[in-house]
């Protein structure tokens, strides 16, 4: 399973929508092609809702399962209907 950490999204110790924007459209999403992807819960700071839809937004193009919240109690938020 592939893990994706908000932390790695912080501008100046803050999520600035603009930035994570910008972040956001650098990552090569294909990689999490097939995969199931974790988008991890905890952070450093408090994260906004609109960050999770739009990492699930670019995700879901991609992944094969998308889950949210920590490896051992994660919950599914997205599946792929196409995959098998």
């Amino acid at each position: 399973m592939e893990i994706i950490y908000l932390d790695d999204f912080l501008n100046n110790g803050i999520i600035r929508e603009e930035a994570f924007r910008q972040s956001v459209n650098e990552v090569d999403w294909s990689k999490y092609e097939g995969k199931k992807v974790l988008i991890k819960g905890c952070t450093e700071v408090p994260v906004p809702t609109w960050s999770y839809l739009i990492i699930t937004a670019h995700l879901a193009q991609f992944a094969e399962k998308i889950l949210y919240g920590e490896p051992c109690s994660a919950f599914e938020i997205f599946k792929n209907q196409n995959t098998n």
